[in-house]
């Protein structure tokens, strides 16, 4: 793909989620509720967004991965829509205002486009591959903290994986131990632009989906972080399960070591 087709996607995709931003704030279709399974549920507002951008993003074209519905719709030329369409959805049904709609593009794998808004906080995080990160528009870094001693981390839970909870709880300690204090925004796309935007310098949570991480990946990294699995292997999108650790790349060792 040249950069010219991909700068009219990019611009017609932050339009596009933008636009549905207003939707999260709709609390009777956050109130109507269904349920995939022990604490994964999925509301109106997340069939409602995922359509929406679907229809405006979708084509023969390029392919199409999001969290609800089924799947994967295949694309040319491996080029793909990752969307979650609101990450933080448990959050949305509480009112606990940390929710956001995710969207990367990405070509054989790779990305080439970020897009992470949050309505509720008015924040738009953005990031397209070689070009930067941005918070509404400015250039934003990762902290300069170089161990976790200096450090704000995340640590998540995953309660949709609820098998994985000792060592959840194992690895949440054992940062505690080493860093200021640990925060839990309970999104995982939030959780990485904050350590994008140096907010957190860490955050780790396993059992995540591709749209969990998909965009906030090249948002963190164009941001002059790192993000790989515990293994500190890259991440895949190839749809199975990732344990995810990202950083400000200066704690990144440290983080892993604690894995």
């Amino acid at each position: 793909m040249d950069r010219k087709q991909q700068k009219e996607l990019f611009d017609g995709a932050v339009k596009a989620v933008t636009a549905c931003g207003e939707m999260l704030k709709d609390r009777k279709a956050a109130a109507e509720i269904d349920s995939k399974g022990r604490m994964d549920f999925v509301t109106a507002v997340d069939l409602a967004v995922q359509e929406r951008l679907k229809a405006e993003l979708a084509s023969g074209e390029i392919g199409f991965l999001a969290e609800e519905g089924d799947g994967q719709y295949a694309g040319r030329d491996g080029i793909l829509w990752i969307l979650d369409p609101v990450d933080g959805t448990t959050n949305l049904i509480h009112s606990f205002r940390h929710s956001a709609i995710s969207l990367a593009l990405y070509e054989n794998g790779k990305p080439l486009a970020g897009i992470i808004y949050d309505p509720f906080a008015g924040e738009l995080f953005t990031a397209t591959a070689g070009g930067g990160a941005f918070l509404n528009g400015e250039a934003i870094s990762v902290s300069g903290a170089e161990s976790l001693s200096e450090s704000l981390c995340s640590v998540g839970t995953n309660p949709g994986v609820r098998q994985g909870a000792d060592d959840a709880f194992r690895r949440l300690r054992a940062v505690y131990e080493r860093c200021h204090d640990i925060r839990r925004i309970g999104a995982a796309s939030i959780e990485m632009c904050y350590v994008a935007c140096g907010r957190l310098e860490g955050y780790a949570e396993h059992g995540l989906k591709p749209w969990d991480y998909a965009a906030g990946r090249l948002i963190v990294e164009e941001a002059g972080g790192r993000v790989t699995e515990f293994d500190g292997k890259p991440p895949s999108i190839d749809g199975a399960s990732c344990d995810i650790l990202a950083s400000n790349g200066l704690v990144h060792d440290e983080l892993l070591s604690l894995m």
